[in-house]
């Protein structure tokens, strides 16, 4: 199967370092140009644009909140200035601010489900007014979690943003599938990000908590980027309103027994 992305160019939120840097460099390697989104770390995307044009591609550098609807209108002129349409978006920036529902401040619920919820929904619909102006289609993909099904002890803002994430998720796909526009979700098990720092630090917690995973190791973000390029590929023209789980099959044994 030929997976190329040639004359396509995409808009990756998050992605100056994790999930977002390892799905650009593999958009790039099969042919796309990628706007890399980014909220502050910009010496980060700075890299993730170098690694695109290390492919021969075109990378384009876009700060902003994503929860923030003028901040998302300026990414997307950013992204029209630079390539003129947009084929494929990638949802992947995100953020976890964990605490027990009574003692959580609103603050911190507020943050997580502005980035996380509120910040899919206003790329999409930036995106999808412009594929659909277009009238060629499009890939919308979104980087949920397996938390949008596994509800962890105080994780009630990041459980809930990703479980919004989800049917938000299928309600664009009914939507925008008219359109020729599909729009997809791949909820990542435990992956080594800079976001899951404690499994990259404490080698006892990432022992043990690979022992519950079938793989019996944890994720990469390469095993994500594999999907996300499927997704936004000719291949997966017909697949649109799912979630695709990309967990080493850590789900099938959740909760542990």
């Amino acid at each position: 199967m030929d997976l190329r992305l040639d004359g396509k160019s995409a808009l990756i939120t998050g992605a100056d370092s994790g999930i977002g840097r390892g799905i650009a460099a593999s958009f790039a390697e099969a042919g796309a140009d990628i706007t890399i989104g980014y909220y502050s770390d910009q010496a980060g995307a700075e890299e993730t644009a170098s690694m695109v044009e290390s492919f021969g591609r075109k990378a384009e550098i876009a700060q902003g909140d994503v929860g923030d609807p003028t901040a998302v209108e300026r990414i997307f002129a950013t992204h029209d200035q630079a390539f003129g349409s947009i084929e494929i978006l990638v949802n992947n920036a995100g953020i976890g601010i964990n605490g027990p529902i009574v003692d959580l401040p609103f603050e911190s619920w507020e943050r997580v489900i502005r980035t996380n919820l509120h910040g899919p929904f206003l790329t999409i619909q930036q995106a999808a007014r412009r594929m659909i102006a277009r009238g060629q289609g499009g890939r919308i993909i979104n980087i949920s979690s397996v938390h949008e099904e596994a509800c962890t002890l105080m994780g009630s803002s990041y459980n809930a943003s990703k479980g919004g994430l989800r049917n938000l998720n299928r309600t664009a796909a009914v939507e925008l599938g008219p359109h020729g526009i599909t729009v997809n979700d791949i909820a990542p098990g435990m992956i080594l990000t800079p976001m899951n720092h404690v499994a990259i630090s404490d080698e006892t917690y990432l022992r043990e908590a690979e022992s519950q995973i079938v793989m019996r190791r944890a994720g990469l973000p390469v095993d994500i980027a594999n999907m996300a390029l499927f997704l936004a590929s000719d291949a997966a023209s017909y697949c649109t309103g799912s979630t695709h789980f990309v967990d080493g099959g850590w789900m099938l044994t959740w909760p542990p027994v």
